[in-house]
């Protein structure tokens, strides 16, 4: 018999997952169905948000050959039924306080640095580069982890080489880009571009650096439709797009620059996000998401 989820101690939240002690050794990481855009979660869910990040996750922790945080099979005894499908068993570990960008293509806040001041991070980069550019070789952009409401900040090498010290960042920096560049060739065979990814990675009590959380997820990156593709331009893209597209137009009526929360979605947006998640995980996984679990 699985056990209740009350059983276990809640130990975090965040936007989009939470924790429970299961042992000393080990937690429960959920995902959950919300979803989140402009630093603000909102109040409906996307229904089986949760599962199609797990999957994505389990997928890529089984592709990829890097040490990881996985303690047990996505149906493990210990995952109680309310959240199956949704819910990991991994290690405890010491969480290294840096988000871990890869970037293959500019955009997003990396476009914004680079306008400004023609880096991303401190990393230089080649003049009259714009919207979606795909850049000469992929970049490690790094971030501070920023407290639920805030923006991540971006920081660079040297920054991370401060805070954490030289043999740590670059051992980061260099799991982060072979991790990006072998998921970039991988989803490029299956008609879709790896523009920029997140990783987060923990030491173990062996000082081993383990990746964690979610990974390769549509939360976590952001992937375009190679057919559809074109420089310049603000690229579709296969996550939350969608929600965020909706909460800034005349729609919505919701003013992105005021203190209110945002407005419920309408359910032909949630249904049109779930099926772009679930579009995400089949093209990329070669995988049906009817056959996951929970």
């Amino acid at each position: 018999m699985r056990p209740l989820l009350e059983s276990y101690p809640h130990l975090a939240g965040g936007k989009v997952r939470d924790l429970y002690v299961v042992d000393d050794e080990h937690l429960l990481l959920v995902a959950s169905d919300r979803i989140s855009a402009y630093d603000h979660v909102l109040d409906t869910p996307i229904p089986d948000k949760g599962r199609v990040l797990t999957a994505m996750s389990v997928f890529f922790f089984d592709l990829l050959d890097a040490n990881n945080h996985l303690a047990g099979e996505p149906d493990d005894e210990r995952i109680p039924e309310e959240v199956l499908g949704r819910a990991l068993v991994v290690k405890r570990l010491d969480m290294v306080p840096v988000e871990c960008v890869a970037r293959g293509f500019l955009t997003g806040s990396g476009l914004l640095d680079y306008q400004t001041n023609g880096s991303v991070c401190g990393v230089a980069l080649p003049e009259g580069l714009v919207e979606a550019s795909p850049l000469p070789e992929p970049i490690f952009t790094p971030a501070t982890k920023a407290a639920l409401g805030d923006h991540d900040e971006n920081i660079t090498f040297d920054q991370v080489v401060e805070k954490l010290g030289v043999d740590l960042a670059m051992k980061l920096r260099q799991d982060t880009l072979d991790i990006y560049g072998r998921a970039a060739i991988y989803t490029s065979e299956r008609g879709i571009l790896l523009a920029d990814t997140k990783f987060e990675f923990g030491l173990d009590k062996a000082g081993n650096l383990v990746l964690a959380d979610e990974v390769l997820t549509p939360d976590s990156s952001r992937y375009w439709d190679a057919a559809e593709y074109e420089e310049g331009k603000v690229q579709p893209s296969f996550d939350k797009q969608i929600v965020r597209n909706w909460l800034t137009s005349e729609e919505s009526g919701w003013d992105r620059a005021s203190d209110t929360a945002p407005p419920p979605l309408p359910q032909y947006i949630v249904d049109k996000t779930r099926a772009r998640y679930i579009e995400a995980y089949e093209r990329i996984s070669g995988l049906s998401f009817d056959d996951w679990i929970g």
